[in-house]
């Protein structure tokens, strides 16, 4: 397979893992990743040759360099101390002791190989680190100790993994060279990355002065950064290039502030390409992973002399001893400065679980474990190569497997995989009430886009109703998505449920008009015929239908053939009869007529308890039949100038509705400010595209 094919193949996996994500949110996409990854290599024999050089600058320079841009500065500096003895002094302890009892644990394993193992084990990847984040609710200060630590604990790790394999290699070890090493890299990567991105904000403040703001070259140049950054580093300074882009990006987000003001439109896009190429590069490395796996595990299932059971054991065994020393190292460093007591020591115990556990270990540590060499300097077989890298594959997926099933039980609640709760429900605030609730984003997305519901509402009349109830479909169907990622699996089947009744019912008064109008000759029996034919259908299809529905929004392949049937059959019919045509139209307009009313007089029959039905859904039918019949009614008025126009119009007034219900959130203390920066964003690109649609129908 070609680099072309390859990369091509490993985006849509990334797209693919992100979809499936989206239908088991409680499965971390980055285990989805690694999984699809794994079954590449082992149906399709799918092969990448991972070097570690390429990988770092092409996946772990831009990732790092962003975590840094993003990284809060206040609680950077508030943890600085801790951070650094994490990401040095718990790193170098890591390789000692752990590669000491990995020795200890594995008598076939020399010394030197276990040190080089506990090495590459010791560094806590920060992608990882921020996927398992997304799935449970950590208490602020270890997650930011963990992303902290993250950012870069890689460069201690690497020098580590460097000296010991050299001392496997050889057998030759030099501490004082291998301390001065340490020192010159990490010294003189934080330097030249002070130095290279203050040339570069530099440039950009130039370029801002001379009124070159060009928005492609400056984002091209900005998201150029980390890899310039990193190559001059590690190429020409052989210094720590890791350490470079990450400084780097702290220091480029402290000092961008000075000229974003000037340039709105380069930083939104900036900040757009970023969020598309961190989207790629997460899914490609783990991806990229999981593809690598089968590798790394092959030669430890053939071995005949361990078998795979207790190669899986080790695995158990290195994971723990890993564990162990992050949980004690973090237990005895809270012992400065807290009060004895028992509420403390539990407190503490529990803080130092979270920060062992969640210290996951990722593709930085399955990229290094590959560069292990198959040969010793005097030619013979690296010992244990293939358990070596067994182990390290098996902890990555261990450390995230425990992550994600012993955090939330540990913390005591979850982030993402239950949405509702807790916030309160947009709809439901009161003005008057004294307390404050925060609500999430998709929360207050709802209430800008029922804000522009009732705007058209309000601006309908009856020159303009189909171009109202076109828009406001539009809504309902934005609506209805973000209302089924918020709902639990027993209000997504009530609203279900609910649905397929007043289907049936809307069906119903559907099928005794039509079969009113054939009775008085309204209309002729073939039109009858196929009309019924039509409703009958939907009527035994209603239930998968609404499922469909409930959960795609859109209509499957197989209902888009037989609505594209259907039109084809009708435009035939209008060519050889006109009159058809206008009566298959009259028969539309009719029977959505008799849908809303069959829908009114159930809803109103005393033995039925309106509110018990879903409001949504209720208005969601109704919408829909209305705007069948205006469009019934209009004819061939979608594709003129002035029904265009008038969409337009009404799309910019429903915009003016959205900003001014984000302001009342804003201004009531409802959101936080990244979700008012992201609504605002949202609402502005809405309005772009109605700018840009009007332009280029002009």
């Amino acid at each position: 397979m070609t680099v072309v094919e390859t990369v091509i193949l490993l985006v849509a996996l990334v797209l693919l893992s992100n979809l499936v994500n989206h239908y088991f949110k409680k499965v971390p996409v980055s285990l989805i990743q690694i999984f699809l990854g794994a079954s590449m290599a082992i149906l399709f024999n799918l092969k990448i040759d991972l070097n570690s050089s390429w990988f770092l600058l092409l996946f772990i320079a831009p990732l790092l360099y962003n975590d840094g841009r993003k990284f809060p500065k206040d609680e950077l500096w508030k943890l600085k101390g801790a951070i650094v003895n994490n990401a040095i002094i718990l790193v170098f302890i890591t390789i000692l002791v752990g590669g000491y009892l990995i020795y200890l644990v594995i008598p076939s394993l020399p010394l030197p190989v276990g040190f080089a193992l506990a090495a590459i084990l010791a560094p806590t990847d920060p992608v990882a680190v921020h996927s398992i984040s997304r799935q449970v609710k950590l208490p602020d200060n270890i997650l930011h100790l963990v992303s902290g630590e993250s950012l870069i604990n890689d460069a201690s790790g690497l020098i580590g993994f460097k000296y010991a394999l050299a001392v496997a290699v050889t057998g030759y070890f030099s501490f004082s060279q291998a301390l001065g090493d340490f020192i010159y890299m990490s010294s003189v990567g934080l330097i030249a990355g002070i130095l290279l991105i203050y040339i570069v904000i530099f440039i950009i403040e130039w370029l801002v002065v001379k009124g070159f703001n060009d928005v492609i070259f400056n984002t091209v140049l900005q998201v150029s950064v980390p890899f310039i950054v990193y190559l001059l580093t590690e190429k020409y300074l052989h210094a720590s290039g890791v350490i470079a882009v990450v400084v780097a990006g702290v220091f480029f987000s402290s000092k961008r502030v000075s000229f974003n003001s000037v340039q709105p439109e380069i930083n939104l896009v900036s900040e757009r390409m970023w969020e598309i190429i961190v989207y790629l590069l997460n899914g490609t490395m783990f991806t990229i992973l999981g593809v690598e796996l089968p590798v790394a595990t092959i030669g430890t299932i053939k071995n005949e002399k361990i078998s795979t059971f207790n190669a899986i054991f080790l695995v158990f065994v290195v994971w723990f001893i890993l564990l162990a020393i992050r949980v004690i190292w973090t237990y005895c460093y809270q012992l400065f400065g807290h009060e004895e007591g028992e509420e403390s020591v539990r407190s503490r115990f529990k803080i130092a679980m979270l920060s062992g556990l969640s210290g996951v270990r990722g593709a930085i540590t399955m990229a290094a474990a590959l560069t292990i060499p198959v040969h010793t300097l005097s030619g013979d077989n690296f010992p244990e190569r293939a358990l070596v890298l067994f182990i390290a594959a098996g902890v990555i997926i261990l450390s995230m497997v425990m992550a994600i099933v012993t955090l939330p039980i540990i913390a005591g609640h979850t982030l993402e995989l239950e949405t509702r709760g807790g916030a309160v429900i947009v709809d439901d605030m009161d003005d008057d009430s004294e307390e404050t609730h925060l609500i999430n984003l998709n929360q207050a997305k709802l209430y800008i886009l029922k804000s522009a519901v009732r705007s058209l509402e309000e601006q309908r009349r009856m020159n303009n109703q189909l171009a109202v109830y076109h828009l406001i479909l539009e809504y309902q169907y934005m609506i209805k998505s973000i209302e089924n990622d918020e709902r639990g699996e027993a209000e997504a089947l009530a609203a279900t449920t609910d649905e397929i009744k007043l289907r049936k019912v809307a069906i119903e008064g559907q099928l005794r008009e039509l079969q009113r109008l054939f009775r008085t000759n309204q209309i002729h029996k073939k039109s009858f015929l196929k009309s019924r034919k039509n409703l009958l259908s939907q009527m035994k299809n209603v239930d998968h239908t609404a499922r469909i529905r409930q959960n795609w929004l859109f209509p499957t392949v197989g209902q888009s053939l037989r609505k594209t049937m259907r039109a084809v059959s009708l435009w035939n019919g209008v060519r050889r009869d006109e009159n058809y045509g206008v009566e298959m139209r009259f028969i539309e307009r009719t029977l959505a007529k008799a849908a809303i009313k069959s829908l009114s007089e159930y809803l109103k029959d005393p033995s039925v308890n309106e509110k018990s039905f879903n409001r949504e859904v209720i208005y969601h039918l109704i919408i829909g039949y209305r705007n069948m019949i205006e469009k019934q009614k209009s004819g061939d008025t979608l594709g003129k100038k002035e029904y265009q126009e008038e969409v337009r119009k009404l799309r910019f007034k429903s915009v003016s509705a959205q900003r001014l219900s984000l302001q009342y959130l804003v201004e009531q203390g409802y959101i936080t400010h990244q979700n008012a920066i992201k609504l605002q964003q949202y609402i502005n690109h809405e309005e772009s595209l109605i700018l840009r649609s009007s332009g280029l129908n002009n």
